[in-house]
């Protein structure tokens, strides 16, 4: 045997080739399709037979003659803040699209209160600059209530002053959420001319454990002879803007303003809503204390409303506070 051979075979690398699997597997492209059933179809049958007993010929003739109705129920059945989508319904590209933007948090609209007061507001319309057609008319909120939905106005007008006054307050004596007061006729006008100069504002309610709740305040003067106080949640607004619920609402009624120097005001406080009934009186008082101006501080909050509906970054929440608590 040759040793160098064997030497050659002992350090020489060995050489083997890779092995191969060939691999059978082939991927195929599956998709799953979910079908959602028309419930127009499930309920045909009903529909139809509900088509006939209106002297209609099919379930899409009962559809056409309920489109307004099926449009209205379904924008109050939208979140608020879709029903852009359905008022452009049917129309594939909207003439005016607007980017898309994420949703405030609760706690961004907190942080601004102090700092960001809202844009100056837009000036009351008069009734006589701007008629409403009567399709306006119909697709708007409903009519708030006027003094003839609470008390009979043609027998009340024949009253002496004192015993109105009292009609009126047992009026709401019954319902423990509802907010009631007689006011004379010279006070109201101080407070509704500086409401149309100030349609919008904000009062704090002081909480010893947790600071101040602030609530955004709105004038509305929905008819001649009435002007409504909505409250909201400053937070709220903020993160629903007009599509916020209002926690407690006052109406004031000028009826018997000239003939016998009063206006008759009345509220109420929804439940449920972290306000209760006394809090909702706080505000009301706090209105009145503002927007009359009256007391030793007149200025300071004549200061403050004017700083508010300019935007005025000068506006400060303490001060706000500190007018509110004194005393007139």
């Amino acid at each position: 045997m040759n040793p160098s051979g064997l030497l050659f075979r002992r350090t020489a690398p060995r050489v083997q080739t890779p092995l191969r699997q060939k691999r059978w597997a082939q991927v195929s492209d599956v998709r799953f399709y979910a079908i959602k059933p028309d419930p127009t179809e499930r309920y045909r049958e009903a529909l139809e037979r509900k088509a006939r007993e209106k002297g209609l010929k099919d379930a899409n003739e009962l559809r056409e003659a309920y489109a307004d109705r099926i449009k209205r129920l379904r924008k109050e059945s939208m979140v608020p803040g879709l029903n852009t989508a359905i008022e452009e319904e049917g129309s594939s590209t909207p003439s005016n699209p607007q980017p898309h933007r994420p949703p405030p948090q609760p706690r961004d609209a907190a942080s601004s209160i102090p700092y960001q007061p809202p844009p100056p507001p837009q000036p009351q319309a008069t009734p006589s600059s701007k008629p409403q057609s009567s399709s306006s008319k119909s697709s708007s909120a409903p009519p708030v209530r006027t003094l003839s939905s609470f008390i009979d106005v043609e027998k009340s007008s024949s009253l002496p002053q004192k015993e109105l006054e009292t009609i009126w307050r047992l009026r709401h004596v019954r319902d423990p959420q509802s907010l009631a007061a007689v006011l004379p006729s010279s006070t109201y006008n101080r407070i509704a001319t500086t409401a149309k100069q100030h349609p919008q504002f904000v009062l704090p309610i002081p909480h010893p454990d947790r600071g101040a709740e602030i609530h955004f305040l709105q004038w509305t003067f929905p008819s001649p002879t009435t002007a409504t106080v909505l409250f909201t949640h400053l937070a709220e607004f903020k993160l629903r803007g007009e599509f916020a619920q209002p926690h407690t609402t006052v109406t004031y009624h000028v009826d018997f303003a000239e003939e016998k120097g009063l206006v008759l005001m009345e509220g109420r406080v929804q439940e449920g809503k972290g306000v209760s009934v006394e809090e909702g009186r706080f505000l009301v008082m706090g209105l009145q204390k503002f927007y009359g101006w009256e007391g030793k501080g007149e200025g300071k909050r004549r200061k403050l409303m004017e700083q508010f509906s300019g935007g005025d970054e000068g506006f400060r929440v303490e001060e706000l506070l500190e007018e509110t608590e004194k005393v007139p």
